[in-house]
């Protein structure tokens, strides 16, 4: 069912595309060699080119480049062999050069797409307008003196990719989904890091609002969105607000925004600029950028398996629910560490702990993947006591929680506190034998019928054991002994 927003002359539909500038994942710059890491003191990592200096000559971070290329490979886009970079002239502080080295008119990757997935179990596919290459900006801090703002040129030059959708999108969770897809993808690629609160990447929400039938009315562009929760907001609150410009006979004017995300709001930041305002033309500097097809198809051939891959083999190979596989893959990292629980050992059982103890207690402990209370190797260790019989899966439990505590290994907690599941078929028949002694008035009843009491005698049994019995051998000694 689509999605609408009901006004007072009745429906309105949503049309949105996105502009995602992901930071790339690099030691150096675009075009220079200055260090990119996050955190830095301000302008500790600024050479002669990011800062503007005169005659300072750009060479292009092949580095960059081939990021850019896997990128556009993941996304199932075009690579263009042929791409040039242009000059996006205007004033900011920040902008030392007065420029920004952009790719306008050929970009280095083309048209692609992305299959997302919605919460109705529905897919959608999303069209990728292209990805290009550019610097980024500087910083301007306006809170560090009360009279003065400062600059941080430590960003200035970094290399960004700038993923423009096609306006395919018509709700916020068609949105939200999109960019959670992308990060998911860049983040297996290894091509940017997706942590939206250190800015490393950022969504300029673009939403105009049509009815039914109709051509595409004006949009608005709400800029530097840096979460997925309020990109879907920023999106029902710019429709909103079109929404009752026209209803009210006035005209939505093309124009950038901001989301004021404590009052969830958008508030007009400037008219909305051209390309021809900007002076595009062909950096003097720079010559165009020739791919090699051979080296494009070495970085092809080079690509990890991607989320829809890993999630189609996990359902095929493993017999995991959609949404099991869904859950396993979503981050790289989760993925790799349930595959190292699941080598050689059941995959659903694997699948069920890593989904359930496991991730209950990454979040009791507020921990993550890459560094988890049980590791891997341990988790993959208990699987093993439970497949040999040493434990229950009720003692197995109970030993999981002491190696979250402990972080020992299963073997040794096992050992210390005595906890090996009991296979002795006499042991647990001296056991029933107390037990259906003790109740001699219920095993009467189960031999008149009262089958249901059976689970009372099993119960009895495993706690005289201490749980330690083990429950295949504790209901074969009760049912021959009842029978």
């Amino acid at each position: 069912m689509s999605y609408t927003i009901e006004g007072e002359t009745g429906p309105w539909e949503l049309v949105i595309g996105l502009e995602v500038h992901a930071q790339v994942v690099s030691q150096a710059k675009l075009f220079s060699g200055a260090a990119t890491e996050f955190g830095a003191a301000p302008n500790s990592q600024v050479s002669f080119v990011d800062a503007g200096f005169p005659g300072m000559l750009p060479v292009p971070n092949e580095e960059c480049v081939a990021q850019a290329v896997r990128t556009g490979l993941g996304l199932n886009a075009h690579i263009n062999l042929v791409s040039r970079f242009d000059r996006k002239n205007y004033f900011y502080a920040d902008l030392p050069q007065g420029y920004q080295i952009s790719q306008l008119y050929h970009p280095i990757v083309g048209a692609g797409r992305i299959t997302v997935e919605l919460s109705d179990g529905s897919t959608k596919e999303i069209g990728i307008t292209r990805l290009h290459l550019e610097q980024d900006a500087g910083k301007s801090l306006h809170d560090q003196d009360p009279s003065r703002s400062f600059i941080d040129l430590n960003r200035s030059g970094v290399a960004l990719m700038e993923i423009v959708s096609e306006p395919d999108m018509r709700s916020p969770e068609e949105a939200g989904a999109y960019l959670t897809k992308l990060r998911q993808i860049l983040r297996y690629l290894g091509t940017c890091d997706g942590n939206m609160d250190e800015g490393s990447m950022r969504a300029d929400v673009n939403v105009s609002v049509r009815k039914h039938g109709e051509p595409f009315r004006t949009r608005c562009e709400v800029k530097n969105v840096n979460s997925i929760r309020f990109v879907m907001q920023a999106v029902e609150a710019e429709a909103r607000r079109q929404i009752e410009v026209w209803e009210s006979g006035g005209t939505v004017d093309q124009e950038t925004r901001l989301f004021d995300t404590a009052r969830g709001t958008t508030r007009s930041m400037r008219s909305k600029e051209d390309a021809h305002d900007y002076r595009y033309f062909p950096d003097p500097d720079l010559p165009p950028l020739v791919l090699e097809e051979a080296w494009v198809a070495e970085l092809k051939a080079a690509l990890p398996e991607l989320p829809d891959a890993r999630r189609d083999r996990y359902m095929r190979d493993f017999g995991l629910s959609a949404y099991d596989a869904g859950v396993l893959v979503l981050e790289k990292e989760t993925a790799a560490f349930y595959e190292e629980v699941a080598r050689g050992r059941d995959p659903k059982q694997a699948a069920n702990w890593v989904m359930g103890d496991f991730f209950a207690a990454l979040n009791r402990t507020k921990r993550d993947i890459a560094d988890p209370p049980v590791s891997a190797r341990q988790l993959g260790a208990l699987l093993d006591l439970m497949a040999d019989g040493t434990l229950s899966g009720k003692l197995a439990k109970e030993v999981f929680e002491a190696m979250v505590e402990t972080g020992e290994d299963p073997g040794a907690i096992v050992e210390r506190r005595g906890l090996k599941q009991v296979t002795d078929s006499g042991a647990i028949e001296a056991v029933v034998d107390k037990v259906l002694a003790g109740n001699a008035d219920k095993v009467a009843e189960y031999r008149s019928g009262k089958d249901k009491l059976f689970g009372f005698f099993v119960g009895q049994t495993m706690k005289a054991m201490q749980g330690k019995g083990n429950p295949a051998l504790v209901n074969a000694v009760l049912k021959a002994k009842l029978g």
